[in-house]
């Protein structure tokens, strides 16, 4: 069994961010209540408004239809959960939803969310009216008859690290920082993405299987600034380790190792962005042996170095 352990030096904010949802989790069982979403709303304008939703759902809990209002994505920052929706001209899908993870939909498009296999996620919701949205895909190149979102989600890709740093820098409080910014560099980035039809089809699991592999997925959310191999995290779902390995990559889209690589970076991007804290001691608490690794690391999933990202940010806040 694996034993998670909480870096007691990892930075405030992101501890912070990760507590919020495990003190609501805990609230919710000492009380006894049923699991609900609380929706705070981060920032609004003309056509677009964020919202930070934390989710207490449980496996006790049936899931209830949704609709969306107007064009949604929402980055999840924490736990998991199962997005449940219909495309055009097909039948219902399931998507698992795990930190990095982009949640998509339509206006008008009914969808579930489930927590079958563990208790609450967060998710960071950007929400834009059709009208404001189609602005944005045409400035973005988007050609008219393509606008809708193909796909329920997109899964934690590296292009979009950058802007899930920031957010999660928004969310802790960074006073510096434009929500309005964000919603439309978020939107653009992700309708090229769909453009490029990055994400892998969607393949049907047996109910079992998605429970074991969440398990673990939620496992290396909490164990992100410690080496776990394939092989461990097999073993916790109760998988052979190259069955474990296909349907890890099948559900998430990216394999183990870039999804704990993928973590570490955004939560040191976040860092960069929102603390004066200095580089070395954020490459060290964000589970990088050495600076040199992570300047590697870091330059190869943003583009730049660490220093040049957090100079970056800065001139972007003035």
């Amino acid at each position: 069994m694996l034993v998670i352990v909480i870096d007691p030096t990892g930075d405030v904010f992101l501890a912070k961010i990760a507590a919020e949802l495990e003190q609501a989790i805990a609230q919710r069982a000492l009380l006894g209540t049923k699991g609900q979403a609380a929706v705070k709303l981060l920032a609004a304008g003309p056509g677009w408004k964020v919202e930070d939703v934390v989710c207490t759902s449980g496996p006790q809990d049936r899931r209830f239809e949704e609709q969306h209002a107007g064009y949604t994505i929402a980055i999840v920052i924490a736990g998991t959960f199962q997005y449940r929706a219909s495309l055009v001209r097909s039948r219902a899908r399931s998507e698992v939803m795990a930190a990095g993870s982009l949640v998509l939909g339509n206006p008008g498009q009914c969808f579930e969310c489930g927590h079958e296999h563990g208790a609450g996620d967060r998710c960071i919701s950007f929400w834009y009216l059709p009208e404001y949205f189609e602005r944005i895909a045409a400035d973005a190149g988007c050609r008219a008859g393509k606008l809708d979102f193909a796909l329920l989600r997109l899964p934690p890709l590296g292009p979009l690290s950058p802007l899930i740093a920031r957010a999660c820098a928004g969310l802790a409080g960074d006073s510096n920082f434009s929500w309005e910014e964000l919603s439309l560099d978020l939107a653009a980035r992700t309708i090229g993405l769909i453009s490029e039809d990055v994400s892998p089809q969607s393949v049907i699991e047996p109910p079992a299987v998605i429970a074991r592999v969440t398990k673990a997925l939620r496992a290396v959310e909490r164990l992100r600034d410690r080496e776990v191999t394939v092989v461990d995290l097999a073993r916790e779902a109760g998988l052979s380790p190259y069955h474990f390995l296909r349907t890890f990559q099948r559900l998430t889209g990216i394999t183990p190792h870039q999804y704990v690589r993928r973590l570490r970076l955004r939560d040191a991007a976040s860092s960069l962005i929102a603390s004066s804290r200095k580089i070395v001691d954020i490459a060290l608490d964000s589970g990088f042996g050495d600076v040199s690794n992570f300047n590697r690391a870091f330059k190869a999933e943003f583009g730049v170095s660490p220093r040049a990202f957090r100079l970056k940010s800065n001139r972007r806040q003035v």
